[in-house]
C-alpha cells in the first residue's frame, strides 16, 4: 500500500466546526459525556482503518453501567500517554479492558482500566454518510482477528478477491 495513503490529511474546518487543542477537546468530551449527552468530533489518524478513517466524524455516547463489551470501540484515556484515544476492546482482565486499534498489527494500547474509558463509539459518519460497519454483531469476530493479528491479512486478502468483483460491477 502507497504510504502517503496511510498519512493523515489536513481537513478545512467547517463553519459548523470548531477546531481545539487535545487537552481541549478531552475536557470538553469528559462533560459532555458527564451530562449523558453525545460527543461528535472529526477523528484523525489511520489506526482504526478501514472502519474509522482520518477525517471521519464519530459519535462518542455515555457507557452503560455495564461497561464496554467485547468488540465495542472506545474512546479512552491512554495510561502511558495521558492522551485521548479511540480503539477497541479485544479483551477484558477483571476489571481492566485490553484495547487495540484494528490497523495496529500486534501492537495494544495495554491495559485500560474502567475508570479510563470515556464512552462507546455509536455512529461514524463519513463524507456525509453513516457508516455501520465494524459497530455491529461483527464487531466481536473483528476483535477477535484483531487480537489474534489476523486482521491486517484476512483484510488485505478479501481486498484482492473482491477486486475484480467490483470492477466488473462498476459502470
Amino acid at each position: 500500500m502507497d504510504r502517503a495513503a496511510l498519512e493523515p490529511q489536513l481537513h478545512t474546518v467547517r463553519a459548523e466546526e470548531m477546531p481545539l487543542s487535545a487537552e481541549a477537546l478531552l475536557g470538553l468530551m469528559r462533560e459532555i459525556l458527564a451530562l449523558g449527552k453525545h460527543f461528535r468530533f472529526r477523528a484523525l489518524g489511520w489506526s482504526m482503518a478501514p472502519f474509522i478513517c482520518d477525517g471521519d466524524v464519530i459519535c462518542v455516547s455515555p457507557l452503560a453501567a455495564a461497561g464496554p463489551g467485547i468488540g465495542d470501540v472506545v474512546a479512552f484515556i491512554a495510561p502511558e500517554t495521558e492522551r485521548l484515544v479511540v480503539h477497541r476492546v479485544v479483551a477484558r482482565r477483571g476489571a481492566a479492558y485490553l484495547i487495540q486499534g484494528d490497523n495496529v498489527r500486534g501492537v495494544t494500547d495495554g491495559t485500560v482500566l474502567a475508570g479510563n474509558i470515556l464512552g462507546r463509539v455509536t455512529r461514524i459518519t463519513r463524507n456525509g454518510r453513516e457508516v455501520r460497519r465494524g459497530l455491529g454483531p461483527e464487531r466481536r469476530l473483528i476483535a477477535v482477528f484483531s487480537r489474534a493479528g489476523w486482521l491486517s491479512p484476512v483484510r488485505s486478502r478479501l481486498a484482492a478477491l473482491l477486486r475484480p468483483l467490483a470492477r466488473r460491477f462498476v459502470l
